[in-house]
């Protein structure tokens, strides 16, 4: 099964590091980031997960949980874990997926639902597309999905900027620009009319175009 952005995020039930969870439950009614990587002591992935244990309190403040997983057993995950925290100097305090069976990974459409075994023997290689970023929203619509290659480490800044982006837009009628930030101008959307705009967005706007109206962000 493909998925697709605001298709419901699948519900599974898994190990993880911090026990035993059910994905939508664990979720609540707050904002989530899973994020995969192909293979435990691997150089990447270490990197990627100490930077994000590092900035884990920011998605924290935002409401959003942090998830990780692999196709690897939780005690691999335990043991690597020591590993990312003398290395990359942020211990990891969100729980880690064990998928050895490869039943997320496939629910996730990162593996074919055919593949066969378990994840014994694999190698970072055959787990190249075990490497995706998904963001659900508090409704449990996945809101974001990216698939990065295994020799680029993903930006988690630019995952924390799509987080604030969503969160504004979707508390306001309003769209955010090429490399937006926290605090700079946001464009009204199209379907708001000049009329309602003048009581939606009362400090004013600018008009570029006819279709492109921007403002300052949205308290």
């Amino acid at each position: 099964m493909s998925l697709r952005i605001n298709d419901e995020a699948p519900n599974f039930t898994a190990q993880t590091t911090l026990g035993e969870i059910n994905f939508h439950e664990w979720l609540g009614d707050g904002w989530g980031v899973l994020f995969s990587h192909p293979k435990d002591f691997t150089p990447v992935c270490t990197t990627e997960l100490g930077y994000m244990a590092g900035l884990e309190p920011e998605f924290t403040k935002r409401n959003c949980k942090v998830i990780g997983l692999s196709v690897d057993p939780v005690d691999d995950h335990t043991e690597w874990a020591k590993d990312i925290e003398e290395t990359q100097g942020h211990a990891v305090h969100f729980p880690m997926i064990g998928d050895p069976d490869l039943a997320v990974a496939k629910l996730y459409n990162m593996l074919p639902a055919e593949e066969e075994g378990t994840s014994e023997g694999r190698t970072a290689a055959t787990n190249a597309t075990v490497r995706s970023v998904f963001m659900v929203g508090p409704d449990k619509k996945i809101k974001l999905m990216l698939t990065y290659p295994m020799t680029t480490g993903r930006n988690f800044d630019e995952i924390l900027r799509v987080l604030d982006s969503m969160q504004l837009t979707a508390k306001h009628h309003v769209a955010t620009p090429a490399n937006w930030k926290e605090g700079e101008d946001v464009i009204i959307v199209p379907s708001v009319s000049n009329e309602d705009a003048e009581t939606l967005f009362p400090d004013g706007w600018k008009t570029v175009k006819p279709y492109l109206r921007t403002t300052k962000q949205p308290k």
